[in-house]
């Protein structure tokens, strides 16, 4: 059996991949590991546990809270709730550990498990290797009071919403937004949060059911929240995705502003304010050119790591940087976060817009974005794409072609056998034509 762990958790079809069986066993696994590494080695463990609003997170609960209760785990239910405020109740309520139950902004029929340490913070690769190394082993089994204990955290959502108010450090009134929930975690506290600040808010896709959950909307498809807010006259809209770990935005004239741009303007605006540790942003090597040049010209280090928000965290934490962030809208304010935080984002860029009285088209456009190609290559051998000669001569060739003026970068997947292709370009045909270039080379030279 291949690593059960990916890059954000254990995610899959549920009931499929994902099963019950599976679900009681890892949440009886993390016990026994983050009770060997946490703090309650000699009292009775406490776990929090949250979901998003997919059907089959009802099911994966109970299993969950099941595996932890049944190695000893005093379990706090918190209900739907977005994981960047699973992270920060695991904290506040000094629980020993936390669990979130969602596939994010996959499709409804998938869900997945994130595990989270004291303190909310995600799990290293070796904590996640234990976990899975745990599954197989035997182990005792409490009985009678030594059981764990469950109830329900009916302020869970209050104490959450509380904190967001209080990180937003910005009175929003007069600021009409338009919120599209996705009809995930963030259908309650998005919406809530800006109306106490004193945000005009419509709010769409905001009715979960179970089964609408990222369904032709959120971050993903931020068709419909285009429109709202062109319909409204709204002056932004911020679209979440199902688990609220992630933001997009939508200026006044209904452009798309996205995770860079967001990230570039924050990154600014703290800078501006003394408040950017070290003067540095982190990104990932995915982060358009554009970003780079603007950081550059506004006197900003930008330090770049692989893809996934847990590349993003793992520099912040190891060197005390205070922002990050991804081009899809996981943007991370570790002053006031341990995660991604959708909602927060949001508040965060209406703050700005309030505090400056400037739209967000011209924050935004503190970068100009370099047309970006992606080419997925398929069917190769994607472990000699950084190695192969007549490849690492064709990248070279065009790296040099296109200057300092744009970049190439082959990226094997994680998950398939194929390499992707983004080549950046001052214009999208000379992009593209650098982008299919090199596909053709990595197909021709590397196929299986």
């Amino acid at each position: 059996m291949g690593r059960i762990f990916g890059t954000d958790g254990v995610r899959g079809v549920a009931n499929t991949d994902l099963t019950a069986e599976l679900a009681l066993d890892l949440a009886a696994a993390a016990a026994h590991v983050l009770g060997e590494t946490g703090a309650f080695a000699d009292q009775r463990p406490t776990a929090v546990v949250a979901r998003d609003p997919r059907a089959s997170g009802e099911f994966l609960e109970a299993a969950v809270v099941a595996g932890l209760a049944s190695a000893g785990v005093d379990v706090h239910l918190l209900g739907v709730v977005p994981t960047p405020g699973a992270a920060y109740l695991t904290a506040a309520l000094a629980a020993d550990m936390g669990v979130m139950i969602s596939a994010s902004h996959n499709p409804m029929p998938d869900n997945g498990i994130k595990f989270l340490a004291r303190g909310g913070l995600k799990l290293d690769d070796a904590i996640e290797d234990e976990i899975e190394r745990r599954l197989e082993q035997p182990w005792r089994r409490p009985t009678g009071a030594a059981v764990g204990r469950i109830g329900d955290s009916s302020t869970a959502l209050s104490t959450y919403a509380r904190h967001l108010v209080g990180a937003a450090g910005e009175r929003l009134d007069g600021l009409t937004v338009v919120l599209d929930c996705a009809n995930g975690a963030a259908s309650v506290v998005g919406p809530r949060v800006f109306r106490e600040l004193g945000a005009e808010v419509v709010a769409i896709h905001a009715e979960p059911d179970g089964l609408n959950i990222n369904d032709a909307c959120g971050s993903t498809h931020p068709e419909d929240l285009r429109a709202a807010v062109l319909a409204h006259g709204a002056d932004a809209g911020f679209a979440f995705d199902g688990d609220a770990d992630r933001c997009l935005a939508v200026d006044a004239s209904g452009v798309l502003v996205d995770g860079d741009q967001i990230l570039a303007l924050l990154a600014t605006a703290m800078a501006e304010q003394g408040r950017l540790a070290d003067g540095t942003v982190v990104a990932t090597v995915m982060s358009n050119l554009g970003f780079v040049q603007a950081m550059e010209r506004s006197g900003i280090t930008v330090v770049q790591t692989a893809v996934g928000d847990r590349y993003v965290l793992e520099a912040m934490r190891d060197h005390g940087f205070n922002l990050g962030g991804e081009q899809s809208g996981h943007v991370i304010l570790s002053d006031h976060a341990t995660t991604g935080d959708g909602v927060l984002t949001a508040l965060t860029v209406a703050a700005r817009m309030v505090s400056t009285g400037r739209s967000l088209a011209d924050l935004a456009g503190v970068m100009r974005h370099l047309p970006q190609v992606l080419v997925n290559v398929p069917g190769v051998d994607k472990a000699r794409a950084g190695t192969h000669p007549a490849v690492v001569e064709a990248v070279a060739d065009a790296t040099e072609l296109l200057g300092g003026t744009g970049r190439v970068l082959l990226r094997p997947s994680g998950t398939e056998p194929l390499v992707r292709v983004m080549v950046e370009a001052e214009s999208d045909e000379q992009a593209r034509a650098v982008a299919h270039r090199l596909a053709a080379v990595v197909e021709a030279e590397l196929a299986l």
